[in-house]
């Protein structure tokens, strides 16, 4: 792609245009059955769960997913997989002990738990950190969005944010979690649907899958990349970060995806889609971020095609794909720009309502009150995640953004839940010292000298290139330590 090129025919954007308007109507429609605040934060528990499954999948492909894994795989190959098949590490710990726990105790969020096992301070503490975990979140994948609009249509990257944001907020101001669950359900399937064809079509146009495998550079064959090389792409940061810090965190601590095991009807229903979840439509996943640039990179082997590796899934479906189709996937891209930012919005109020306003700032009102809280600060979420926009644009990339934040907010909550879980002997005062001690120690990481004193000797060869990697391995050994130390 050049520069100030835009791609697809005025049907593609009309495609497009048109998803908008049917996905934001879809999804308020849906504010019709959102009457009490329990339905607004947990759907009135009566999904089923293959539902819920692939209403996560829309969640987990974030807005910068598509960008950034068929960059991968266009730089890197067949490893660009490695983060999304990362999960089934927590599966066991998931569905022997944190599902039965939030189901048996009847908690409605993760700092209710803090307060159940450890007491108010640890639960203060713990919702302080996770509030700053979504709502920043909720920052990345505006930023994102603009970004993509950027791209697309040349629009300033903070209107793009803005103008989604507000369709964003429309069906969840509506509809809640009912909202949030149907249109992600849409959603997921669409984006499947769309990145797993853009796979498919340039498998048959490079002749085949051995065709396609033999134009593949061999080191794009492997599974894994290098142990510690590239610095930025190696597998021990991978999985220090996506498969230990950011797993951990999706699975213990995302307020959004606990709502929606708690959408659900049973504790044995969360567990069939949590299995389906993790082993089946990852994998699938896996396959629709990254394949776009899978298949871009063999059609630069065998020549008359030049693209950018952060272009490489635009860039190869366009080629590929006849017009209306290509605003089809188009709009795919935008499904997964807005089925992360709902759910982070959704689960954002739900922490503010449920573990600050209800128990302290207004107990004992009426339900109706609590619900229109609600709904007002879904409204200032969205604003100040609109405003996190200009932070995040001072970082290199999308990629560096994300990376940078996860990867200092998440271990010091991880840590504490899964010791919490699984060691009785784990004190209040432990868990307290975990997320505000951790979290001391990891910020100061973010800052020299420190970072070069605290992640040099955890870099295993790669330098300073390996920092925003390492950090999450970084911060769950100084977590760890500091929970066991002080218990």
């Amino acid at each position: 792609m050049n520069e100030g090129e835009v791609l697809g025919t005025p049907i593609d954007y009309v495609v497009i245009v048109v998803y908008f308007i049917i996905i934001t109507g879809f999804g308020a429609w849906f504010g019709r059955y959102t009457k009490t605040t329990g339905d607004f934060f947990f759907g009135g528990q009566r999904f089923a769960w293959w539902l819920i499954a692939f209403s996560c999948v829309a969640t987990t492909v974030g807005s910068y997913s598509f960008v950034k894994y068929s960059a991968a795989g266009f730089t890197h190959g067949i490893s660009s997989t490695q983060t999304y098949l990362n999960d089934w590490y927590w599966m066991p710990i998931v569905i022997t002990v944190w599902l039965p726990i939030i189901y048996y105790m009847g908690i409605q969020s993760v700092p209710e738990f803090f307060e159940r096992r450890f007491g108010t301070a640890a639960r203060l503490a713990a919702t302080a950190l996770i509030l700053v975990y979504l709502v920043g979140y909720v920052g990345i994948n505006l930023y994102t969005i603009g970004t993509a609009l950027n791209t697309l249509l040349g629009w300033p990257v903070l209107a793009g944010a803005a103008v989604t944001a507000v369709i964003v907020m429309i069906y969840v101001l509506s509809g809640g979690q009912t909202s949030v669950i149907m249109t992600d359900l849409a959603q997921g399937m669409i984006l499947l649907v769309a990145g797993l064809g853009v796979f498919f079509v340039g498998v048959v146009h490079l002749g085949g899958f051995a065709d396609f495998w033999a134009l593949l550079p061999e080191g794009h064959r492997y599974a894994f990349s290098q142990f510690n090389n590239p610095p930025s792409f190696s597998a021990i940061g991978i999985w220090g970060q996506d498969g230990l810090a950011n797993s951990g965190a999706f699975m213990l601590m995302n307020q959004g995806i606990i709502m929606r095991f708690l959408s659900m009807r049973s504790v044995s229903d969360a567990r069939k889609m949590a299995v389906c979840w993790t082993l089946v439509l990852m994998p699938l996943a896996a396959v629709t971020v990254s394949g776009g640039g899978w298949v871009a990179r063999a059609m630069v082997e065998q020549g008359g095609f030049t693209t950018e590796a952060n272009d490489s899934f635009i860039a190869a479906a366009h080629v590929l794909l006849a017009p209306g189709i290509f605003g089809f996937v188009l709009a795919a891209m935008t499904a997964a720009l807005m089925s992360t930012a709902d759910t982070l919005i959704n689960a954002s109020t739900a922490i503010f309502i449920n573990d600050i306003y209800r128990p302290y700032l207004r107990p004992g009102k009426e339900d109706r009150h609590y619900l229109r809280i609600a709904r007002a600060t879904s409204f200032i979420v969205v604003l100040i995640g609109i405003a996190l926009v200009q932070v995040f644009m001072q970082e290199k990339s999308i990629y560096s953004a994300h990376g940078m934040f996860t990867a200092a907010v998440t271990p010091p909550i991880v840590v504490a839940i899964l010791l919490g879980i699984l060691w009785k002997r784990y004190t209040p005062a432990a868990a307290f010292a975990t997320i505000v001690g951790g979290g001391l120690v990891i910020a100061l990481s973010l800052r020299a000298p420190f970072d070069g004193w605290f992640l040099e000797p955890l870099s295993f060869g790669m330098g300073e290139d390996s920092y925003k990697f390492i950090r999450a391995l970084f911060g769950l050994i100084v977590c760890s330590g500091i929970g066991i130390g002080v218990s």
